[in-house]
């Protein structure tokens, strides 16, 4: 079983340098297996998160108050790069108007305080 591994290592690291033209370093080895490890643990939080929330959309759609809330996961789940950037637009309109609505309550309130005094 130990030849087995080590024959298996052995062609993995040929592959390895068939691919790059040349044997890599140890380093250049582990950085390389660091950076693919990386990549599978991002790719299974993505699949893990994605079924989260695809539970979450059905539980949503059972229940008749959330169907809002089900028709923007929904829009997420489909459309993920899409809803994050309506997300930021909505997000920046909606400090924009709060903005302009304090400033305009502001301005009311003056007059109206100019006009009673």
């Amino acid at each position: 079983m130990d030849s087995f591994s080590s024959t298996d290592k052995l062609e993995r690291e040929l592959k390895q340098a068939q691919q790059f033209g040349r044997w890599l370093s140890d380093e250049e080895r582990l950085a390389l297996e660091e950076e693919q490890a990386q990549a599978s643990r991002v790719i299974e939080q993505q699949q893990h998160r994605r079924k989260r929330l695809v539970i979450l959309t059905g539980v949503c759609i059972l229940l008749p108050p959330l169907w809002g809330f089900a028709a923007a996961l929904s829009f997420y789940l489909l459309f993920p790069d899409s809803a994050k950037r309506l997300a930021v637009i909505a997000g920046s309109a909606l400090i924009f108007v709060s903005i302009l609505s304090v400033i305009l309550m502001g301005l009311l309130i003056t007059i109206a305080a100019n006009i009673l005094f």
